[in-house]
């Protein structure tokens, strides 16, 4: 019997987001201490299956390697929880006593989280506990390459909710995953905001929906290595973050740019960190297989092992291969392996000096990663600060591989799996996406002045009603300033009686608001 799959993903969405919804308004009424419990038994629990579950991920999706998926996992289920500890989310947040204000988190209600292919179960985890820590119901919509593992997470991450005491159906996944199926998610009268964590596609229509979203942008981070840096250090940090599940984080190192000077000390550290140096020919090769004549990445090479992309591209490399690279000397369309790349593959840019590595890493990340990150090595703190405020980038990593850093396993940002690009790359944020995204803030607002205090100059105020002007009345006044200098209007001229009525007139005015005179006829 034929059964049409974006009719049932459809109905299935429609279930699924109104049973989240009613858990949710249960939800409503638990306190902070409640769904804190809440999240750490849900961490707790995906702590304990992470490598069951990054093992699943990489035999479903055939993306990267059970190792670092294990790592990401952790990230979302260890790093990520204890980061948030402590955190007040719903309730009072805070009091200013100077200011005489309260503030009030209140939950939002249903996210929707559109989930990758390349992440999908530590995607789910994070996305999870940042909507349960923010007092939100969440519908997952897997990848349908990644049905499979994320919705055996979803599940599981579901059973510990319960298990804590949350209502049931707080956690949802949609089974039957299709287009239409996430359209009609992100669209639904129910869901309240949407975290779109994919291509660029469904991250357009996510911010198109009329919902609040958080999409992110895709990344081509540069590595700029400076000539104050610890050069062999700098280039084993670039291969561990490049190799990082064979590259497919978003944030994951795309080009090393350095000065001309330091390129044999760069060679010679990258071949000994097992790194395979391209040909000229097989450089060809290599931008031919990765990058499609549309300009999007081979999905067949993505999170690919260095000797099987290699093998794909016509070549062989030993099997202990970390890396792959590539010395280029461009940035655009005639360069292909100046793009992102999504594998386990480099380019390198040698050039004559720091200005002109600083636009090297500026033209890669305008050719495909504005607003993302960028990366520094470099002992001279003059350099980092000019790279950090020319490089259109939200996250700036200084002396740490770029996977690392860029999601708090290495730095002190938020432990985050949707890194916001920034409304330079058309995203509502530039933040590493927390729980406090996920929450309105209502103010609590006491008197605090008179308004009539509240501006640097106080406005003038009629204090007598206003009285027309009229004639005798300037008359008798200029006739009282003459009788007090002994004279009379008729032994001054005509001119003299005017310009004395016109002073009489403008005296009277001073006294008046600027208001009033403006009204003055």
């Amino acid at each position: 019997m034929f059964e049409d799959q974006d009719l049932l993903s459809i109905q299935e969405v429609r279930t699924k987001v109104e049973r989240a919804y009613t858990a949710w308004q249960e939800y409503l009424a638990f306190s902070q201490e409640q769904i804190d419990s809440v999240v750490e038994q849900v961490a707790a629990r995906a702590r304990a299956n992470s490598e069951r579950l990054a093992e699943l991920a990489v035999e479903e999706t055939g993306y990267g390697n059970a190792r670092d998926k294990h790592i990401k996992n952790l990230l979302a289920s260890d790093i990520l929880p204890r980061r948030m500890r402590g955190m007040k989310t719903v309730g009072i947040l805070r009091e200013l006593p100077e200011e005489k204000i309260v503030e009030i988190g209140v939950p939002v209600g249903v996210v929707a989280a559109i989930l990758p292919t390349t992440n999908p179960t530590s995607t789910a985890i994070y996305e999870t506990l940042i909507s349960l820590k923010a007092g939100n119901a969440v519908v997952l919509s897997p990848h349908p390459r990644a049905h499979r593992c994320t919705c055996e997470t979803a599940l599981m991450l579901s059973e510990a909710a319960v298990a804590a005491g949350a209502p049931g159906d707080l956690v949802q996944c949609i089974d039957t995953a299709t287009l239409e199926g996430t359209q009609a998610l992100i669209r639904h009268e129910r869901t309240s905001v949407i975290l779109a964590t994919g291509g660029s596609g469904m991250v357009k229509a996510a911010y198109s929906s009329g919902k609040p979203a958080f999409g992110v942008g895709p990344g081509n981070v540069p590595v700029l290595i400076d000539t104050s840096a610890d050069v062999e250090n700098a280039v084993a940090k670039v291969v561990a973050g490049k190799s990082f599940d064979y590259g497919t984080v978003c944030s994951s190192e795309q080009a090393i740019v350095a000065e001309q000077s330091l390129r044999s000390r760069i060679l010679e550290a990258l071949r000994s960190h097992k790194a395979y140096l391209a040909t000229e020919a097989q450089k060809e090769a290599l931008g031919k297989l990765l990058i499609l004549p549309n300009w999007t990445v081979n999905p067949n090479c993505v999170g690919q092992a260095p000797d099987k992309i290699a093998e794909m591209a016509g070549f062989a490399v030993p099997p202990d291969t970390s890396i792959l690279c590539a010395e280029i000397g461009g940035v655009g369309k005639r360069h292909p392996l100046s793009a992102e790349k999504l594998s386990p593959v480099l380019s390198l840019h040698f050039v004559q000096d720091f200005q002109a590595a600083l636009e090297i890493c500026h033209a890669l990340l305008k050719f495909g990663g504005l607003g993302h990150t960028a990366a520094i090595y470099a002992r001279e703190e003059a350099h980092i600060r000019q790279f950090a405020l020319r490089m259109p980038a939200m996250r700036v990593l200084v002396n740490t591989p770029a996977p690392h850093g860029s999601t708090g396993i290495t730095t002190n940002v938020f432990p985050a799996m949707t890194l916001g690009c920034g409304a330079i790359a058309g995203n509502a944020t530039s933040d590493n996406i927390g729980p406090m995204n996920l929450i309105n803030i209502k103010r609590l607002a006491y008197a605090a002045r008179e308004a009539d205090d509240a501006f640097e100059a106080p406005l003038e105020t009629s204090r007598t009603p206003w009285v027309p002007i009229d004639r005798r009345t300037v008359s008798a006044a200029v006739d009282r300033y003459l009788a007090a200098r002994g004279l009379s209007s008729a032994e001054v001229t005509a001119p003299v009686v005017s310009h004395l009525a016109t002073q009489v007139v403008n005296r009277f005015l001073s006294r008046r608001s600027s208001a009033e005179r403006a009204g003055f006829g």
